[in-house]
């Protein structure tokens, strides 16, 4: 059964937390002493319903004030496929936890209130999904009760947001109404909106085409751990661990292991209890080589033909998500897949205006939830790719050397 990723974005009360709980709901993935707590809290606030809300909003500090802080995950499944969802938070002082959430999602899931319809927020989550290449794009037009479900009203946001769009990166855009409250076309198609021809959003992310997302044009297989037993049974087993990042591998490819480039060819391809006849993202494996070359953690396996950049220049838009501003000649630790280098950042480019997506050239420092492009030179070369390609090879984190805080996301320049 494969496996979908979806992070929820929006405005504060546009009700993403409470979607969330509807589907948990609907698709039969709470037990019944969870629904009861969610239903005695309810009555005990004086709710006349029950707050879904509750089913996510996990902190105290969430419950009291009804807005998610943190970046809550919640697994559930269908028949068809197994979801991970990332409710993130919409309060502008969080964006970086935004980020976060959003950063391996296949869909991003935008929630606007039919009565306000887009705002600096919603349009700000629209452009960080873009930037993050989130590659599936769902607008949800909630709360469609509370205005009559009016077709309209929908059609109205639909054409903004639409043309919103056009500026930005995004391969696949599907809009839905829905009122997560009362469970319209959340789960199943709605009988109040006759006027709505499309599927229910759970439908929707069911069969949704993830698949084709992943790089497998690119062999790429960060090595993680070198595998040595020296048991009687597997006394001359070497085996190389880690997660495939793009392509596809096989036994008998040829491939070139980086930074030093030397030529091997794969022997055979190892799970944890049997032997595979190729590995694909994201599966991690082990691949045992034929010749005996020095491979250790943060090399990189990869095609003769089709390698990665070997730099030490990094050219990436970066999400600064530390209280202590980004400035040029400040020294930081970068880790890319599996290899964590020191870093010194050469310039700061621009800061991107992520409303309007103006680019501030005179800027002279990041301040949290910003974003801006930034020139790092590294002490040992990086294996990138750009991000728009990878997502995992295009991607790295920076860390505050002296605290070993993360304090920003990168994502590689073409």
């Amino acid at each position: 059964m494969d496996l979908l990723r979806f992070a929820t974005a929006g405005s504060v009360d546009d009700g993403k937390s409470t979607l969330i709980g509807r589907l948990l709901l609907d698709s039969k993935a709470i037990f019944e002493d969870q629904l009861a707590a969610v239903e005695a809290t309810s009555a005990s606030k004086g709710y006349d319903y029950t707050d879904l809300a509750l089913l996510t909003d996990g902190l105290r500090s969430e419950r009291e004030q009804g807005i998610t802080i943190d970046v809550a995950y919640r697994y559930f499944a269908t028949p068809s496929r197994k979801f991970i969802i990332a409710d993130t938070p919409g309060h502008v002082q969080y964006t970086r936890n935004m980020v976060t959430g959003a950063s391996t999602a296949d869909l991003g899931l935008v929630l606007v209130d039919a009565r306000h319809g887009l705002t600096e927020q919603s349009r700000r989550h629209a452009v960080l999904l873009s930037l993050l290449r989130v590659p599936h794009l769902v607008l949800a037009v909630n709360k469609m009760d509370l205005v009559d479900y009016s077709e309209e009203r929908f059609d109205e946001i639909k054409r903004e947001f639409s043309a919103f769009a056009t500026k930005l990166t995004i391969p696949d855009l599907t809009i839905i109404p829905i009122s997560a409250l009362k469970g319209d076309n959340v789960v199943t198609r709605s009988t109040t909106m006759p006027w709505y021809d499309g599927s229910s959003l759970l439908h929707h992310l069911e069969n949704v085409h993830v698949a084709s997302d992943r790089d497998l044009r690119d062999a790429r297989f960060p090595v993680q751990y070198v595998v040595r037993p020296k048991s009687d049974e597997h006394h001359d087993y070497r085996g190389y661990a880690g997660q495939v990042a793009g392509g596809v591998f096989k036994p008998g490819d040829d491939v070139v292991v980086l930074p030093s480039g030397m030529p091997a060819t794969i022997a055979g391809i190892d799970l944890f209890d049997r032997e595979v006849a190729e590995a694909f993202p994201p599966m991690s494996v082990t691949i045992r080589l034929n010749e005996d070359v020095d491979v250790s953690r943060g090399d990189l396996i990869a095609r003769p033909n089709n390698q990665p950049a070997v730099t030490q220049d990094v050219d990436a838009m970066v999400a600064w998500m530390s209280t202590t501003p980004l400035r040029p000649r400040q020294k930081l630790l970068v880790k890319h897949t599996t290899r964590t280098v020191k870093a010194l950042v050469k310039d700061l480019d621009y800061r991107l205006d992520v409303n309007t997506l103006h680019r501030d050239l005179e800027t002279g420092e990041l301040g949290v939830n910003e974003i801006g492009r930034v020139r790092l030179r590294t002490q040992q070369p990086l294996l990138l790719d750009p991000y728009s390609r990878n997502r995992t090879t295009g991607a790295f984190i920076l860390i505050d050397e002296a605290t070993g805080v993360t304090v920003g996301a990168g994502m590689v320049n073409d």
